[in-house]
């Protein structure tokens, strides 16, 4: 705990949170709405006291650079008390070179999916595992559209592996089978030996866990082939949408925690606070700019409940923090927060939620 007279020297002094988001690389067009996101989130908390009295400052990381430049980075910051603490969204390979840089010094919210697991001294999760996020959409899949025959792409790293060792695993206990897999490297893949084997393959059905650019060309390249499978996917926002420059066959969707076309009280009010502090010409709101809200939310509702930033003190009262954002009220239990996602069906440029 802070002791009253240190309390008092840092008051008014900032406590500087790490930002990493990818602001290059193939997840760089989710980097301005998070960005965004985190700024509003600051100025809300820092309207209602800060955290632990202090003012919070935002330190930008690009967390779209190799994994282990971006934990170097992260760890000099941390080691010279730079940063008090770290949010963000990026890929999973870099949130375990971050945990490991960090050592359990300073807390990490991580706001986007994940694969599960990797539950580490200070690290918290407000993303969906596989089975909340992707489950409702090979359900809705196998039942409308008897999708029985699936093909699993992805780029080649931990999340989009683990992802499809879970989906395997759920689609056999569904009576469906996997007729080809592929893992690509990030930037540029092979598009038209991709569509080759996908073609020759003969699915019903294509989960995608491509991310960032790599999910924009790919399904550019899957339309103009004139290709029709339903194509699920579990990092397509509104951003990507806008890249692929929409879709209206009705075969496109993806699977997120939140979607700006959410109808709810606490969505809409999120948009318009959006809109008037950044204009109606900012970035789209999506679910990873929205991720890394709920993430400097989540980091203020911690430091509250515990009344420091000490990861021993905070893991020990973790477990029933509580905030309310556009998905609702997110409570953590066991360093995550248990929601299912929404899935979203293309519909232009926006989502029509469907399930």
């Amino acid at each position: 705990m802070i002791e009253p007279l240190e309390a008092q020297l840092l008051q008014g002094v900032a406590l500087r949170v790490g930002l990493v988001v990818p602001i290059s690389g193939v997840l760089g067009l989710v980097g301005p709405c998070a960005i965004n996101c985190a700024v509003l989130a600051s100025d809300e908390v820092n309207l209602s006291g800060g955290i632990l009295g202090r003012p919070v400052e935002l330190v930008l990381i690009d967390g779209g650079r190799p994994a282990e430049e971006v934990a170097a980075e992260v760890g000099e910051l941390a080691r010279g008390k730079v940063i008090d603490a770290v949010v963000g969204t990026c890929g999973s390979d870099v949130r375990i070179a971050i945990v490991r840089a960090l050592g359990g010094r300073l807390p990490f919210v991580y706001s986007p999916p994940y694969e599960g697991g990797g539950r580490s001294p200070g690290v918290y999760f407000l993303g969906e595992t596989p089975e909340r996020q992707l489950k409702p959409g090979l359900d809705w899949l196998i039942e409308l559209r008897r999708a029985k025959r699936w093909f699993l792409l992805g780029n080649d790293y931990i999340w989009p592996r683990l992802v499809h060792g879970a989906t395997r695993r759920y689609l056999a206990s569904r009576g469906a089978t996997v007729v080809g897999e592929r893992y690509v490297p990030y930037g540029r893949p092979d598009l038209s030996r991709i569509l080759d084997h996908l073609v020759a393959s003969r699915p019903d059905a294509v989960l995608l866990s491509l991310i960032g650019s790599d999910l924009v060309d790919f399904n550019r390249a899957f339309t103009a082939a004139g290709l029709g499978f339903p194509r699920l996917c579990g990092a397509l926002e509104e951003h990507g949408l806008l890249g692929i420059g929409g879709d209206d066959t009705g075969e496109l969707y993806g699977a997120m925690g939140y979607f700006s076309s959410l109808v709810t009280d606490d969505s809409l009010s999120l948009g318009e606070r959006y809109t008037r502090r950044f204009g109606s010409n900012a970035p789209l709101l999506n679910g990873h700019g929205q991720g890394c809200y709920e993430a400097v939310l989540m980091l203020a509702a911690l430091a509250r409940r515990a009344g420091t930033l000490h990861v021993p003190v905070l893991d020990e009262v973790a477990d029933g923090t509580s905030i309310v954002t556009a998905r609702g009220r997110l409570t953590l239990q066991d360093h995550g927060v248990r929601r299912g996602a929404h899935i979203g069906r293309a519909d232009g440029l926006d989502f029509d939620i469907v399930r």
